[in-house]
């Protein structure tokens, strides 16, 4: 089963967040891109949107599918993962580390309650 951080927080939708003062990385977890097999494409939000919790704001396209990736959290763009355009593998090979997807500026810290902790997102998948 896959390797799930205990220190991040996590939506039924499959993607992570990690939090630094009011700034939250996002990213998709291991059990999604496993799911997704061999990404081929993916495309962060642009700097500057505001998205809400729960917005469709990124695709990943894999040679099964293409997805959406929801933000967990409302805010602002504020960085996009140039390296997972270039290289689309390393949300892959690197899920948790270079393969996050975008940065917000939090505008509701809140928010982070309503998301799953580590065992919780575990019993969802069948962890």
């Amino acid at each position: 089963m896959s390797n799930i951080p205990a220190n991040l927080k996590y939506a039924k939708s499959h993607e992570w967040v990690s939090v630094t003062g009011d700034i939250a990385t996002v990213g998709i977890s291991d059990h999604a891109q496993h799911e997704l097999t061999d990404i081929v494409f993916a495309e962060a939000p642009a700097v500057g949107r505001k998205v809400k919790a729960g917005e469709a704001c990124a695709v990943v396209e894999s040679v099964k599918t293409a997805s959406d990736i929801y933000s967990p959290v409302s805010g602002e763009v504020i960085e996009a993962n140039a390296a997972i355009t270039k290289d689309p593998a390393t949300v892959n090979t690197d899920p948790y580390g270079k393969g996050w997807f975008f940065k917000l500026k939090l505008a509701n810290p809140v928010e982070l309650n309503a998301l799953l902790s580590a065992g919780d997102y575990g019993k969802q998948i069948g962890g």
